[in-house]
C-alpha cells in the first residue's frame, strides 16, 4: 500500500531524521572522550582505506603522504575548535578542550587553530595533490615546515612558563608528535632534489657580476630587512623589561599584549630576537654576496614561520578573549596593524625574490668563474 505524499510535511520530517541523528551524535562525542578518540581512529582508518582503494599503493611510497593526510584531519579538528570557541558552532570539542587542553581557549590558542585549520589545511591539500600528480612540493613543504615549527614551539613554551602551566594534563603529550614528525619531515624535504631553472653558466655569471647598486630590488629588500631587524631587536628589549622610556611607553601604549601573563607574546618576541634576527643579518649578507645557495630554501622556512607568528600575534592582540588591559588600544590600531603587517611582509618578499630570480644565489660553476675572471 502506497502512502500518500503530503507536500511540505513528509519531506521535512525525513530530512529531520539525519539532522537529529547528527546533533545527537555530536552531543555523544562531546560527552565521551573515549567515544571521540574511537571515532577519530575509525575516521582515519576509513580515510586511508578510501585512498588505498581509489589510488592504490603508489601514493604511500612517499611517507610524507601519510603525514599530510593525518595532519589534514587534525587541521579540520583545529578549525572546529576555533569556530566553537568563537561561538559559531557548539557541542563538538568542548569536553576535550576543557579537560585536555584548556590553553586552546586563549586568544593565542584560537588563532593558531584558525591558522592550522585554514592555511595548513590548504597546504596539505596542495601537497597531497602534488604527490598524486608526481610533482615537486618541496617549496610548499618548506613553507609549511617553518610555519608548523614556529606555531608548536611558541605554543609549548608558552604553556610551560605561562599562567596555564599549572593546568597541564597528560593530553599535553599529544603535542610531542608535532615536534618530532616535522623535524623528520624537514630532513626529508631538504633531501629532495631542487627544481633548478634552466640557466646557462654565462647567464648566472652575468647576474652575479652585478653590483648592489645595479640591483634596486635587492637594495629595497636590504632596507626592509634592516628596518625589520631593528624592530625585532627593539621588541626583544621591550619584553626583557628594558628600563628605557621608549620601551616603557611602547609596552603600555602600543602593544600591551606583550605583558599578557599567558607568556605566548613574550616567547614569540624572544624567538624573534635570538633566532629570526640573526637570520635577517644572514639574509642581508646573502643579498650582497652572490652564490649563497642556502638562502632560497631557508627564506621559505622563515617566511612560513614569520607569517604564522604574525597572524597569531595580530589576532591575539585584538581578540576579545584577551583581557581588556592587554588588548591593543583603539587609538593605535592603524599604526599597530601597519608595523606588524610590514614586519610579516619582509620575509615573504625575500622568499618571492629568491624563487623568481634564483640565478644570483646559484653556486658558481667553473664556466661562470672563468667568465667572471675574463670580465675582470
Amino acid at each position: 500500500m502506497q502512502l500518500p505524499a503530503v507536500p511540505g510535511v513528509l519531506a521535512p520530517s525525513l530530512l529531520a531524521i539525519p539532522v537529529a541523528f547528527g546533533i545527537n551524535g555530536a552531543t555523544t562525542l562531546a560527552d565521551s572522550p573515549l567515544v571521540l578518540m574511537l571515532t577519530v581512529v575509525l575516521v582515519l582508518a576509513g580515510l586511508f582505506s578510501i585512498i588505498l582503494l581509489t589510488s592504490g599503493v603508489s601514493h604511500f611510497q612517499d611517507p610524507l603522504f601519510c603525514v599530510f593526510v593525518v595532519f589534514s584531519f587534525t587541521s579540520v579538528v583545529d578549525l572546529i575548535i576555533s569556530l566553537e570557541e568563537d561561538g559559531y558552532i557548539s557541542g563538538f570539542m568542548e569536553v576535550y578542550v576543557r579537560e585536555g587542553e584548556p590553553h586552546l581557549r586563549t586568544a593565542h590558542g584560537i588563532m593558531i587553530c584558525y591558522w592550522d585549520g585554514i592555511i595548513h589545511y590548504g597546504l596539505y591539500l596542495a601537497m597531497i595533490a602534488a604527490i598524486g600528480q608526481r610533482k615537486s612540493y618541496r617549496n610548499l613543504g618548506l613553507f609549511w615546515l617553518g610555519s608548523l615549527l614556529m606555531s608548536i614551539v611558541v605554543f609549548l613554551l608558552g604553556n610551560l612558563i605561562g599562567k596555564y602551566s599549572s593546568d597541564l594534563s597528560p593530553a599535553f603529550l599529544l603535542n610531542l608528535p608535532y615536534i618530532l614528525i616535522p623535524i623528520w619531515a624537514g630532513v626529508r624535504l631538504f633531501q629532495q632534489p631542487k627544481v633548478l631553472p634552466c640557466l646557462s653558466p654565462e647567464k648566472v655569471a652575468e647576474e652575479q657580476r652585478k653590483c648592489l647598486y645595479q640591483r634596486p630590488q635587492d637594495m629595497g629588500l636590504i632596507l626592509v630587512l634592516l628596518l625589520t631587524a631593528a624592530f625585532t631587536f627593539f621588541r626583544g628589549m621591550v619584553v626583557l623589561d628594558c628600563p628605557a622610556d621608549s620601551c616603557f611607553e611602547y609596552i603600555y601604549q602600543h602593544e600591551p599584549y606583550l605583558r599578557d601573563p599567558v607568556a605566548y607574546p613574550k616567547v614569540q618576541m624572544l624567538i624573534y630576537m635570538f633566532y629570526v634576527l640573526p637570520f635577517f643579518c644572514l639574509c642581508i649578507y646573502g643579498l650582497v654576496l652572490p652564490g649563497c645557495s642556502w638562502l632560497p630554501d631557508w627564506s621559505l622556512v622563515f617566511a612560513g614561520a614569520v607569517a604564522q607568528a604574525q597572524f597569531s600575534h595580530l589576532g591575539s592582540s585584538l581578540h576579545a578573549r584577551t583581557p581588556f588591559p592587554y588588548q591593543t588600544p583603539e587609538d593605535v590600531w592603524w599604526s599597530f596593524l601597519f608595523t606588524n603587517v610590514f614586519y610579516a611582509l619582509g620575509p615573504q618578499l625575500l622568499a618571492l625574490r629568491c624563487l623568481r630570480c634564483p640565478a644570483f644565489f646559484l653556486p658558481a660553476t667553473p664556466a661562470s668563474l672563468h667568465a667572471t675572471k675574463k670580465h675582470q
